[in-house]
């Protein structure tokens, strides 16, 4: 028995040697998941952000590219620093900043990569790259901001900025990481899906200091990013320019639409700022200096602001008192200022006149034959049964709702309706003594300068329009525009009321606003004065054409700076006439326009 020990022990050492062997084997040959671990390690996945698509006005002109930049990216778990004076020093950064700038990158993930120095430029890039390799765990992500060569119609195009967290946390589509850059306002932020492209991913070797050492199995796992698409805006540059020249140094808006299209030609908003301050590494600062300007350069005032319309609505009513069948073209009244002020005009009007000399009594009195139908015994009855009925062919118009343009936070304005007037002095309290303010566009009345364009394209359309857009094809194709932006809609008047209504405007130019008239081209418009119970009132202008063929429609608003006849006619004359001769022919105008400053 003795004898047979060393064999025993033999046999069990060959058994374990066996067995270590064909683990070993397992493990080396057979299971390769040890070998996936190990070159994991060794592996980086870097997102390859696509560029951002272009923006063109509609001439082709370049208005938004893409100016790359730098992300110096950190891994937290890989990275260490001997000398932090020397590397603050070469990074030009502060040790506060390298400090917050690693706890978030660490809190957010030790293994992923996060962003430490963010948006640095070409220059500083060439400074800085060849001491990356001293610093394990450190790498450069290229990035692209957007640049504007022209410094225009910021407020339209928006801007991009870093992702939030709420943002982050609205995102089903789990599209966008951290630091990830996104549309916040303006075309950018509308047509974001559209213009950020899809990510792309690469993988690439690296040593353990961190070392590019190239593409992992020759880039056989890569997938190339892809660019997003490019979008040509409806806006003219130079137009555009020429108006954001003429509003300088006052506060208010233009809009000028292609009534047969609803293309906005140019959208103004003044003051407005150089969007080249809401890129790069000083966004933030910008921003805040920006955001706190007492002027609201970042209040995009063509979409947001709302003011009551004066006598542009005086339009809208003829023409809903022709539809409703209470006024006809020889409907006629007396201009009694017993009843509400005017101005100087002859008396009695019928309807051409009252929109040529815009008469408030006219209207006073027309808008009470609408409202006051006598279907009901009850007089507040009667007022609020009116009222709801002319309601509901106002809002036809585009009123009292937004309208719908492809840019976020547009306010829809006020069309009272009874509901208002029962909250604010109780139901059966009111009458039509109590609402008459807005027979003239007044009292509790909002609209938007971007609706008062739209009134405009409606007047020149005789009686339609399309929803007011600020893109009209994307890479190329007009067709992929929302299909909101190709659809018809009616304002339910027939087409023939607006004949007359069309040549009483045209006529109007040279009662209230005799200083816009052009030579050889005719326009019809109408002129406001919007009441400002805080100072100088507004002046107001809407328009169109030329009016045999509107190729324009246009409104502009100036606060502060009284009759309409004063500043908006004569901005919206001279926009005119760049528009559609390209160039100006009333230098005296301009001058005229140019010196008056009203902020």
């Amino acid at each position: 028995m003795n004898d047979q020990r060393p064999l025993i022990i033999i046999v069990a050492i060959a058994l374990v040697g066996v067995v270590l062997l064909t683990k070993l084997f397992l493990i080396q040959v057979a299971d390769d998941s040890f070998l996936k671990r190990a070159e994991r390690n060794a592996i980086q996945r870097v997102v390859d952000h696509p560029y951002r698509g272009l923006v063109y006005d509609r001439k082709g002109n370049i208005m938004v590219y893409n100016n790359p930049l730098f992300d110096l990216m950190v891994i937290p778990r890989e990275f260490s620093v001997k000398d932090t004076a020397r590397f603050c020093e070469i990074f030009q950064i502060s040790k506060e900043q390298l400090i917050e700038g690693y706890t978030a990158a660490r809190k957010y993930s030790p293994v992923k990569p996060s962003p430490l120095i963010k948006q640095i430029s070409t220059t500083d890039f060439a400074r800085i790259q060849d001491y990356l390799i001293d610093y394990p765990g450190l790498f450069v992500m290229t990035r692209a901001v957007r640049s504007y060569p022209q410094p225009s119609a910021a407020n339209a195009l928006g801007y991009i900025g870093e992702i939030s967290a709420n943002q982050l946390e609205r995102d089903t589509t789990k599209y966008y990481r951290q630091g990830d850059y996104v549309g916040l306002s303006g075309v950018e932020g509308f047509y974001e899906k559209e213009l950020r492209g899809v990510k792309g991913v690469k993988y690439k070797m690296v040593n353990v200091r961190g070392v590019d050492k190239g593409a992992f199995k020759n880039g056989e796992y890569d997938t190339a990013s892809v660019a997003g698409h490019n979008l040509t805006s409806t806006i003219d540059l130079a137009l555009q320019q020429y108006g954001e020249m003429l509003m300088a140094g006052k506060r208010g808006s233009v809009v000028a639409i292609e009534p047969k299209t609803g293309e906005v030609l140019a959208m103004i908003s003044s003051p407005t700022y150089d969007p080249n301050l809401l890129t790069g590494a000083k966004f933030g600062t910008n921003y805040l200096e920006l955001n706190r300007d007492e002027s609201k350069p970042l209040f995009n005032r063509p979409i947001m602001a709302m003011y009551p319309p004066g006598s542009i609505f005086k339009i809208v009513q003829s023409l809903v008192g022709l539809q409703m069948g209470v006024l006809n073209p020889n409907t006629t009244y007396s201009c009694n200022r017993s009843l509400v002020a005017c101005h100087n005009h002859p008396s009695p009007v019928n309807l051409f006149g009252a929109v040529k000399y815009s008469c408030n009594p006219y209207y006073h009195q027309a808008y009470r034959a609408m409202i006051n139908r006598e279907v009901s015994s009850n007089t507040f009855k009667d007022t609020e049964l009116g009222l709801n009925a002319w309601r509901e062919y106002v809002l036809k118009f585009g009123l009292g709702g937004p309208l719908g343009v492809d840019l976020y936070n547009e306010k829809g304005g006020s069309i009272p309706s009874s509901n208002l007037y029962d909250r604010k002095y109780g139901a059966g309290r009111w009458k039509y003594s109590t609402i008459y303010s807005l027979s003239i566009g007044q009292g509790e009345m909002l609209v938007t300068p971007l609706q008062m364009a739209n009134l405009a394209a409606i007047f020149a359309n005789k009686g339609y329009y399309y929803v007011p857009h600020l893109v009209k094809a994307i890479d190329g194709d007009p067709n992929k525009i929302p299909s909101q932006y190709r659809t018809k809609m009616d304002v339910g008047v027939d087409a023939h009321h607006f004949d007359m209504i069309q040549d009483a405007m045209a006529e109007a130019i040279y009662g209230t606003a005799a200083r816009a008239a052009i030579q050889d081209i005719t326009i019809a418009g109408k002129t406001g004065t919007a009441q400002n119970p805080q100072g100088e009132d507004h002046s107001v202008f809407v328009a169109f054409a030329p009016k045999e063929d509107p190729k324009i429609a246009i409104a502009v608003y100036v606060e502060n700076a009284g009759w309409g006849g004063r500043a908006a006619a004569s901005t919206a004359s001279l926009m005119i006439e760049k528009y559609i001769r390209g160039e100006i022919t009333r230098p005296a105008l301009e001058e005229y326009v140019l010196a008056g400053k009203f902020m």
